[in-house]
């Protein structure tokens, strides 16, 4: 069980980072938006629009997570905490609120403009955002690390990750488990020297570079995956992911992916409880 006073912290957090492992072993990471349960277990969801994460856990259940940037929290520099966690996620897809009436309660609550998919117009091309894979969390061991302190950045931006003034490296310990740190990339010609804290056990191998931000309201998102290499405090970039496109693209790609889910699997569509998402974001 968490400490009470680092229980508040952690809730306090908006958002955190997560990182699975992808077939090579690469860490992917996300912002993703978790629920802290009373037992000490943490919930989160993805949806059959976007499983990959689904797909990762099911595959290598070893997880990180950190709680890094604590924009719309009402904390004032607090500290980061770290996760190494391992994690499942069942095959069933969940379409109402039911057992995660306070998991959804606090999404609504913290993110106002998620609501839209629930309008009438919006349900033919966006069920998929409801229809929910979930993912349960199981803390191995948490620690803190003092905050990381923005300074803004002076040279012109060359690239997308040049734009934001610090990264998450997702890379991997001896073990091989992932492992998560908020650093201040410098960019060195066609790579990046990343400046590790020495009682973060990182390795050399594949890993990635996630930058992201959001308002107080977890709107204006801005996110995007860097793939590389990290040889030493070295990271070499080799392909950027940006997830976001425009809204009609997003949602005709989580169509296609929620028919593929459902096809490779035999099922039907799920029906969405469209009443009790209503009630409760109301």
């Amino acid at each position: 069980m968490l400490d009470e006073d680092l229980a508040k912290v952690m809730t306090a957090y908006r958002t955190c980072e997560l990182a699975t492992l992808a077939k090579d072993g690469t860490p992917i990471t996300w912002p993703t938006s978790p629920w802290l349960r009373a037992d000490g277990k943490l919930v989160l969801t993805t949806s059959l629009g976007f499983p990959q994460k689904a797909y990762n856990i099911r595959r290598d259940s070893r997880v990180a997570m950190l709680f890094s940037d604590p924009t719309g929290s009402g904390l004032d520099a607090p500290e980061q905490i770290f996760v190494n966690a391992t994690a499942s996620c069942p095959e069933e897809i969940s379409t109402e609120p039911g057992e995660l009436t306070e998991y959804w309660s606090m999404l609504f609550e913290r993110q106002p403009s998620g609501r839209a998919h629930l309008s009438p117009l919006m349900r033919p091309l966006g069920d998929w955002y409801y229809m929910r894979l979930v993912i349960t969390i199981t803390p191995e061991t948490v620690t803190t690390r003092p905050p990381l302190v923005s300074e803004p950045r002076t040279a012109q931006a060359q690239s997308v990750v040049d734009s934001f003034e610090t990264a998450v490296l997702g890379a991997r310990d001896a073990a091989g488990k992932p492992v998560l740190v908020r650093v201040r990339p410098e960019p060195t010609g066609t790579t990046y020297r990343v400046s590790v804290p020495a009682d973060v056990p990182i390795e050399s191998g594949p890993a990635s570079l996630l930058v992201h931000s959001h308002d107080e309201l977890l709107d204006n998102l801005r996110l995007a995956l860097v793939r590389g290499q990290l040889t030493g405090d070295s990271f070499v970039p080799s392909q950027v992911v940006n997830p976001i496109g425009s809204n009609w693209g997003v949602l005709r790609q989580g169509r296609r992916n929620t028919r593929d889910y459902l096809r490779r699997r035999g099922l039907a569509r799920p029906k969405v409880n469209w009443a009790a998402f209503s009630s409760l974001a109301g």
